[in-house]
């Protein structure tokens, strides 16, 4: 039995034989996906939407004003989880056969706590970009006076050199 190392290339590479002499002969690429589409047997969609917890079965805890005060509700969310977390201790001590709904409660606020943040993801998404851009842009002047400062030590030396030329 004979093994290659290297496999057969798939038989569509037969569309491309043409394409040193004629660029334009290849195929267009398919389209972009638009809506849902199945993929391992599970539905996607290509909307970048946030499904509210709502639509998920989740009661929210929050307000739902579309001018939330984020800090201030994650903070009230983590004082609700920190009290929560100290009553599901105090009844696993006292009577631990009742732990299940206090779990639930504490299961119900991280699902609030993560929506949150999770709501947050294209205004940190924003931010990381601009502070990207002005550190590409900061580095771009430095470069920029680098160069001019190189040029000018240059100019320098050109003058230096004519000069010893010139008093020979």
């Amino acid at each position: 039995m004979a093994t290659a190392t290297y496999p057969p290339p798939p038989p569509y590479y037969k569309l491309y034989k043409d394409y040193e002499k004629d660029p334009s002969s290849a195929p267009e690429p398919p389209p972009p996906i638009q809506g849902t589409y199945l993929l391992y047997g599970a539905t996607y969609t290509t909307d970048d939407v946030l499904p509210s917890l709502e639509d998920q079965g989740v009661r929210q805890l929050y307000p739902k004003d579309p001018n939330i005060d984020f800090k201030k509700e994650l903070r009230a969310l983590n004082r609700e989880l920190q009290l929560h977390i100290l009553e599901l201790a105090d009844v696993l001590i006292e009577r631990p056969s009742q732990y299940a709904r206090r779990v639930e409660d504490i299961s119900l606020i991280f699902k609030n706590l993560h929506h949150l943040l999770n709501s947050l993801r294209p205004h940190q998404a924003r931010a990381t970009l601009i502070h990207i851009l002005e550190l590409q842009i900061q580095r771009r002047k430095q470069a920029v006076e680098d160069i001019k400062r190189r040029r000018e030590e240059a100019q320098r030396l050109l003058k230096e050199a004519v000069g010893t030329l010139e008093g020979q």
